[in-house]
């Protein structure tokens, strides 16, 4: 993300001027309203379907504003691509409003408002439980651990802002006045470039474990710190990642890897000890003495990727970041005397069937994952025709891709990944060629046949 903008300094030197001078600010919030000459939310930059939302349950008679994310990222200088819309409509009367929209879960009831590829979500102010009115007892209720099973209760803008995760994800911007409406000093924390949780972080994370993965993409997206108090507890309650759901759980982790920032989120995932929650059998081979040099090099090209604004492959990303614990297995195996096919065939599986535990793998990626580890022993083997089958297999480019970044990784020997860069791009005469020049291996040595000894006839 880009340097703070200059307007963000001045606008704090403005807030500051409402706190007496020598007296230490506590961290309590003050609802502080910022006109539209002191920031840099402009109309232009927010999408035509983001505001087509606004200005209809605006008109309606509904309070909305454009809330989270998307006001962080504009204050910071982004382009937000995505846009939330926070209101004091129920989902059924948004959904009533809206032809091109549906209602989302039970956990959390939202809208989706479609237009074409663009979503636009929309979820009611959040109100605390103890203000729920009668017959919403049950629509916020905790388990044993803390963890929140389901937050239906509505209330107001205020108490929607102080039940948001972070002070940075806190600000609203009102589309009737330009205004921007900061209730928990997040204008303050975009300044000092820091991540922190709104009220006890330990009662934050119980409530939904997530929030620490949350804290760690942003702190890589934005490039900012976590603040001391919300980092705390994270070592001590990563434990407690293993009682989401698989299924979140997978799509929460190719949010962490898929948004340009994987290395150094992988960086942060090991400093808190989340990664193996996420990844349990990964963080044993490493911390076994496996490399996770390979983890990073994807990484890298990952990020690479994303920056020219190419797609990511989900199936590509865990082949990498469950290679550590295959590797493991296999030579486990092999050690124990199983050939070199049939053990991989079973690490795969005995990987595989670990990490559904902790997060959810959709056949249509988990299929893919094991063709590409596969293909890593057909990759080598050359001769005859095939070089040509390998080619022509479905899954080819993912794994010369793969063996590239295993390559990059020092995990082998440079001159494979050419000789199949090489091999694609080649005439049909130049891979006869190609071939012809592979080493073919050695012949086996015939046996000579013994002569048969004539014996003498007995005298």
């Amino acid at each position: 993300m880009p340097k703070t903008p200059n307007f963000v300094d001045k606008l704090i030197d403005n807030l500051k001027a409402l706190v007496p001078n020598g007296r230490k600010r506590s961290r309590t919030y003050v609802r502080r309203v910022i006109p539209r000459d002191q920031h840099n939310v402009s109309r232009s930059v927010i999408s035509e379907s983001a505001k087509k939302v606004l200005y209809r349950l605006n008109k309606s008679g509904y309070e909305a504003y454009l809330v989270g994310g998307g006001v962080r990222d504009i204050l910071l200088g982004g382009k937000p691509k995505d846009f939330d819309i926070a209101t004091n409509a129920t989902p059924e009367e948004v959904h009533a409003l809206f032809r091109n929209s549906r209602l989302i879960g039970r956990r959390f009831r939202i809208v989706h408002v479609v237009f074409g590829r663009e979503i636009i979500e929309v979820t009611t102010f959040r109100g605390n439980a103890g203000d729920a009115e009668d017959g919403q007892d049950d629509e916020r209720r905790t388990n044993e651990h803390g963890l929140l099973l389901r937050d239906n209760v509505y209330g107001t803008q205020e108490e929607d802002a102080l039940r948001r995760d972070f002070t940075v994800n806190a600000l609203y911007y009102c589309i009737r006045d330009f205004t921007v409406i900061d209730f928990a000093n997040g204008i303050e924390d975009l300044r000092n470039r820091r991540i922190r949780l709104i009220g006890d972080p330990e009662t934050r994370y119980r409530e939904d474990p997530v929030r620490m993965l949350r804290a760690v993409r942003f702190a890589a997206k934005l490039d900012f710190e976590i603040e001391p108090e919300t980092e705390a507890p994270i070592r001590e309650l990563a434990p407690l990642l293993s009682l989401i759901p698989p299924a979140r759980l997978f799509d929460e982790v190719l949010k962490l890897f898929a948004a340009g920032h994987g290395e150094k989120t992988y960086d942060l995932l090991r400093r808190y000890n989340l990664l193996a929650p996420l990844f349990p059998e990964t963080a044993r081979a490493i911390d076994a003495g496996e490399s996770d040099e390979l983890i990073r090099q994807a990484l890298r090209n990952t990020d690479a990727r994303v920056a020219q604004g190419k797609s990511v492959t989900p199936y590509f990303l865990y082949a990498a970041l469950l290679w550590p614990a295959l590797q493991a297995e296999w030579h486990r195996r092999q050690d124990n005397g199983e050939p070199v096919q049939p053990a991989l065939h079973a690490a795969i599986g005995k990987v595989l069937g670990r990490q559904l535990q902790a997060t959810a793998i959709p056949k249509r990626f988990s299929g893919p994952m094991k063709e590409i580890w596969e293909l890593q022993m057909r990759l080598p083997r050359r001769q005859g025709k095939r070089a040509y089958l390998t080619l022509q297999h479905p899954r080819f480019r993912a794994a010369y891709d793969f063996l590239l970044v295993r390559e990059a990784a020092g995990e082998i020997e440079p001159g494979l990944g050419d000789w199949w860069t090489e091999f694609q791009q080649a005439e049909e005469r130049e891979q006869e060629r190609m071939l012809s020049q592979l080493a073919s291996p050695s012949p086996k040595k015939r046996r000579r046949r013994r002569k048969p000894v004539k014996r003498q006839a007995a005298p």
